[in-house]
């Protein structure tokens, strides 16, 4: 899998801690580098740390299906971008901003938003993938886009929230479908 690939893939996975940071962003208003930085790094290594979980569980597996690889790759990622995308039009409870200084709080986030990085990770045990450059690539897009999040936030989270989510969705699509034609032509 090419980096320009692996790059797209990581902002589609950042996109759901991006969305909770922006969302967050206006309730760390006094104290906003402190839980900028925060989040940054919970969303970040949990993100990063998701994926190399899900290629060791994949692993496990993979010669069983070796010959099929792309089409599990393929139904993984289709499957979380059309979650994303759902999720995205369903409702939103009330108050979905979180103290991000609350470090209970912050872990769970992070464990929430990477989830999808879970499913990617098995994906690419599938894959011709080099595991720490994609790794490295998710869990610093991650941190930057929590970062960059928690600063926009306050009044425009309600603004782009869902469109966030969407954007990470389709990405993820697109994706699984070069995934899938690679494996079916090439």
């Amino acid at each position: 899998m090419d980096g320009i690939s692996i790059f797209l893939i990581a902002i589609g996975l950042a996109m759901d801690a991006f969305a909770v940071s922006v969302a967050s962003g206006a309730v760390a208003a006094e104290e906003r580098l402190k839980a900028a930085t925060a989040a940054a790094i919970f969303f970040g290594g949990f993100q990063a740390l998701m994926p190399l979980v899900g290629w060791l569980a994949g692993s496990e597996f993979s010669d069983a299906v070796i010959g099929y690889g792309h089409w599990v790759a393929f139904c993984l990622l289709a499957m979380i971008g059309g979650k994303m995308i759902r999720d995205s039009s369903s409702p939103v409870p009330e108050k979905r901003a979180a103290n991000l200084l609350n470090y209970r709080v912050l872990t769970f986030l992070a464990v929430a938003t990477s989830i999808d990085a879970l499913a990617v990770g098995v994906s690419f045990a599938f894959l011709e993938v080099y595991l720490l450059f994609s790794v490295a690539v998710i869990g610093i897009v991650t941190f930057l886009l929590s970062f960059i999040g928690v600063y926009i936030g306050g009044g425009f989270a309600g603004l782009f929230e869902r469109r966030i989510e969407i954007f990470g969705g389709l990405i993820l699509i697109g994706i699984s479908l070069k995934i899938l034609l690679e494996g079916l032509f090439f």
